[in-house]
């Protein structure tokens, strides 16, 4: 057996919102009606309670000096109040006593007695339900009063009253039920947009998607609204991404075709080694190494690419100006013919050390390799507003406006370096490594000419 959680559970959510607001508005205006109902019973009986009480004050004054025992009116099935009248004694014995129309009881001839206060009670008479009143009379000792209207004008009043109220229950829960449904739809029709953006990107693999909303939705900014604006900001972020891998799958796919297709043509020519002379057999087999060297390294290049952030064990205080100056020696044996100047603050950054380094390596290699011979390249690292900032410039060629965009785009080469060995990696190394250590890494053409690469790491 289905319990009605798991039918709910198969529902559309906008049906289930409007069911849930149904019944909560159900709820409510079920309660308000049956307050409702038992204020107008309580005020109706109230009534009837009033003209009894003022009826008996009149029979009372009328009275005195009268009968004082036995039955003062009997006219029952009269609508009219009163309709019954009666004065009991509180001898059960005593004269009048016999042949009254009214119910007595001890609690009216305890009234009678003067023990008891006066109180109403419902009784039935001659099939008719009627509402009494018993009180003392006024001015005469072991004598109550008793008076009785009948009721059931009370009773088709309440029960008018009760189906009025129900007839309009009724139609306030049919009318919950359909706003309910028309606001569930409004509300989620982002959402179902959402769905079916979704479905559509699942079934195309294509993220360029994205979710309308007329201008009227996108100008309410609710939780709904903003869900729907982040999955298609979320969207935009998966299509670059997606466009991006694509790029650099058709980028190393083009940059490996050339050293693959010269490590071929060496292979097949060392295969034939008998044909070649000695001279013929070193060069093919140098060359062979070094493009070996070249693919292995821009492989290397790649996954390093591949990977978005540092692993956080890894992670450690570094003091960045040894590292810095540690590089600096590195590249001074690499590149001889190039001077490095080095003017290092002491500062002290949380990283991974060999990433870092290999940042920096990058900068230095860079700056390398387009300054001409005896060129300096100066390293510097400064504190400035509290903020941390790694400087290196060459005094190269410099970057031109048309380069400068594209300086840390991966494969990408300016018409000058084409000629230079590199695969167009160790910028958008040095950027994604500089990201991942929670820094920025620019570009920018210096003042006096060459090259100047700023990596600023926030004050912290």
């Amino acid at each position: 057996m289905i319990g009605t959680g798991g039918l709910l559970s198969r529902r559309p959510l906008r049906t289930r919102l409007a069911l849930v607001t149904s019944a909560a508005v159900a709820l409510v205006a079920l309660g308000v009606l049956a307050a409702a109902y038992v204020v107008i019973r309580y005020e109706l009986v109230r009534q009837l309670d009033l003209q009894l009480k003022q009826q008996a004050g009149l029979i009372a004054q009328q009275s005195r000096g009268g009968a004082d025992s036995g039955v003062l009116y009997d006219q029952c099935a009269w609508r009219a109040a009163p309709a019954c009248a009666q004065i009991v004694r509180a001898d059960p014995a005593a004269a009048g006593q016999s042949g009254l129309v009214l119910p007595v009881t001890g609690a009216s001839r305890r009234v009678a007695a003067g023990t008891l206060g006066a109180y109403y009670s419902d009784i039935t008479h001659d099939g008719r339900p009627m509402r009494m009143l018993t009180t003392p009379l006024p001015g005469r000792a072991g004598r109550a009063l008793q008076v009785a209207a009948r009721s059931d004008t009370v009773g088709q009043s309440v029960e008018q009253a009760g189906l009025y109220l129900g007839a309009v229950g009724a139609g306030g829960v049919l009318l919950a039920a359909g706003l309910g449904y028309v606001a569930s739809r409004t509300s989620l029709r982002p959402v179902t947009r959402l769905t079916s953006t979704a479905e559509r990107i699942a079934a195309t693999r294509d993220p360029a998607h994205r979710i309308e909303m007329p201008h009227y939705e996108a100008r309410r900014q609710d939780e709904i609204t903003r869900l729907a604006t982040s999955f298609n900001i979320m969207l935009g972020e998966l299509e670059e991404a997606v466009a991006a891998q694509r790029r650099l799958v058709a980028d190393a796919s083009h940059e490996l075709r050339t050293p693959l297709t010269a490590l071929r043509t060496n292979a097949e020519l060392l295969a034939r080694a008998d044909r070649l002379t000695v001279a013929q057999r070193e060069r093919a087999s140098d060359a062979l190494g070094r493009q070996l060297r070249e693919v292995t390294g821009m492989v290397n290049d790649l996954i390093e690419l591949a990977r978005d952030e540092e692993p956080r064990p890894l992670v450690e205080q570094v003091r960045l100006d040894r590292l810095a100056e540690r590089c600096v020696a590195d590249a001074r044996s690499h590149w001889p013919g190039t001077v490095f100047t080095a003017d290092l603050d002491e500062a002290t950054v949380a990283g991974v050390p060999a990433r870092l380094a290999r940042l920096l390596s990058n900068l230095l290699d860079n700056a390398a390799k387009f300054s001409p011979a005896g060129a300096v390249v100066e390293v510097r690292l400064t504190h400035a507003d509290g903020a941390l900032d790694l400087t290196v410039r060459d005094h190269g060629p410099g970057i031109s406006a048309e380069d400068l965009p594209h300086v840390f785009d991966r494969f990408y080469r300016s018409r000058q370096a084409r000629a230079l060995p590199g695969s167009g990696l160790g910028l958008a190394m040095a950027r994604q490594i500089a990201r991942a250590h929670g820094a920025e890494l620019t570009a920018e053409q210096a003042a006096t000419g060459g090259a100047l690469f700023r990596l600023s790491f926030p004050a912290g």
